[in-house]
């Protein structure tokens, strides 16, 4: 078995023969030709190929193993659960008492009053159950055609139907016929990328803001219902908000009364160094939708929170209709429910979030330590999770022929060097679990500093960069 401190790790890829399985943001095809890393084991912050190769997971898996992968409290909450009541519903006037438990729980962790929580089983499914909650709660408020909603370029919220028309990524999209109607876009808040020459982040962030604003007037604000947004967006890229962005973008929509819907499955629970990345930013959500770290991805589930307003009118049409016609027969699951408190009690048991404060400047830093790099073009970042581009030229931002797939590149010879990330075009994508220590994300960054210089040197020798 390698050794975690190793400068170099052979590549475990095993070529073996998975036809039986369609595996997820993969190329189907390029993936028939090299086969998978199996993964057959975890311990800390580290996974284990099937020939014994030790990995640090510097996603978290996706972005959601926020404890590790050996956490034996939660292996214990799984299995008593499982003997005490394996599963039971909520649906008409019965609920697992475990549910109830943690309903009240993440109540009471909210960052703003918020009123009920609903329980679905990803993250995708929560944020298809707060669309049709815009939709419904605007029926019992006498507002039939109030109905529209904002995402941002960029975006990501899921990958269902709802999910993938308000997520901004084209791959999510091609092919697949979405999005569905009524879904907007607005201007990803993405300074590097997006600012005009020589325009602050302040600048960006009115500019933006008033963009949006010409948005919902030009469709009409008695037809513009909600706008969906992560507080640091993930898949589209760890994209930070500018400053001032989010107080300009609420102004904005409260006011034309839409509603703002926070997007927390990747940024609650500590990742930003605050419990919810709303905190981080001041985000007052009128719901909030979470996943991923709720149980530190040990078991699925998800939930969605709702201000005690949107209840109220849920209430009123539901008894007009006789029924709240919604639910997932495994939403609230006690098991599951189980797990994520006991994951919630670690969490404030180890002070989780002071630790994220102490430990992310060594995460932090030492991305930005890779600015001189002649591929690093911006390198971006809050709490635990991190990002780090590869540009063509740093003086333009010019980036890269997509064709040559740089990114993917790095990341392989990432992994070949013994550290899991993950290329979302030419962004290197960082989110480990919350428990890594400082010598753990030293020995990541030097893994890293080798793949980006082989990344050169292969470019380079490919005739496609010259310093």
């Amino acid at each position: 078995m390698s050794s975690p401190s190793s400068p170099a790790l052979p590549n475990s890829t095993a070529q073996r023969d998975v036809e039986s399985l369609i595996h997820p943001y993969t190329n189907l095809k390029l993936h028939q030709e090299t086969g998978p890393l199996v993964i057959t084991r975890g311990e800390g912050v580290h996974v284990y190929g099937e020939d014994g190769t030790q990995y640090i997971e510097a996603m978290a898996g996706l972005w959601c193993t926020s404890l590790g992968w050996n956490e034996q409290r939660l292996i214990d909450a799984a299995t008593n659960a499982l003997q005490r009541l394996p599963f039971y519903h909520s649906f008409t006037h019965k609920v697992p008492d475990v549910t109830v438990d943690l309903a009240e729980k993440l109540l009471e962790l909210a960052p703003v009053k918020m009123g009920k929580v609903f329980f679905a089983n990803s993250g995708s499914e929560a944020v298809d159950t707060a669309l049709k909650l815009v939709w419904y709660v605007n029926n019992a408020r006498g507002k039939p055609n109030k109905k529209k909603v904002i995402a941002r370029e960029k975006a990501y919220h899921g990958v269902t139907v709802a999910g993938a028309s308000l997520t901004g990524l084209p791959a999510c999209q091609n092919d697949f016929d979405v999005p569905i109607a009524g879904v907007l876009r607005t201007g990803c808040p993405h300074h590097y990328r997006f600012a005009k020459d020589g325009e602050t982040e302040e600048q960006f962030a009115t500019r933006l803001a008033d963009e949006l604003e010409q948005l919902i007037v030009s469709e009409g604000p008695d037809t513009v219902a909600a706008m969906f947004a992560e507080p640091v967006m993930g898949a589209g890229g760890v994209i930070v908000p500018p400053a001032t962005y989010f107080d300009k973008i609420q102004a904005v929509l409260k006011k034309y009364d839409v509603m703002l819907i926070a997007d927390e499955v990747i940024c609650g629970f500590g990742r930003t160094g605050n419990m919810w990345g709303s905190q981080t930013y001041n985000l007052k959500p009128d719901m909030m939708t979470m996943a991923k770290a709720l149980s530190s991805a040990y078991i699925p589930i998800s939930a969605l929170m709702v201000s005690d307003e949107i209840f109220a009118d849920m209430v009123k049409e539901s008894e007009k209709l006789g029924v709240f016609g919604h639910g997932y027969t495994y939403g609230g699951h006690p098991v599951a429910c189980a797990v994520a408190l006991e994951t919630l009690k670690i969490y404030e048991e180890r002070d989780i979030v002071g630790y994220v404060q102490d430990i992310s400047p060594a995460l932090q830093m030492g991305l930005r330590g890779f600015h001189g790099h002649p591929l690093v073009g911006e390198v971006r970042g809050v709490g635990l999770v991190g990002a780090i581009e590869l540009v063509k030229d740093k003086a333009s931002h010019a980036s890269f022929d997509a064709k040559l797939g740089v990114g993917m590149k790095c990341a392989k010879f990432m992994q070949n060097n013994g550290v899991i990330s993950r290329a979302m075009g030419d962004t290197l994508a960082f989110s480990p679990p919350l428990i890594i220590t400082q010598d753990e994300i030293a020995e990541m960054l030097s893994r890293v500093a080798v793949a980006l210089d082989q990344t050169l040197e292969w470019l380079q020798s490919e005739g496609h960069f010259a310093p």
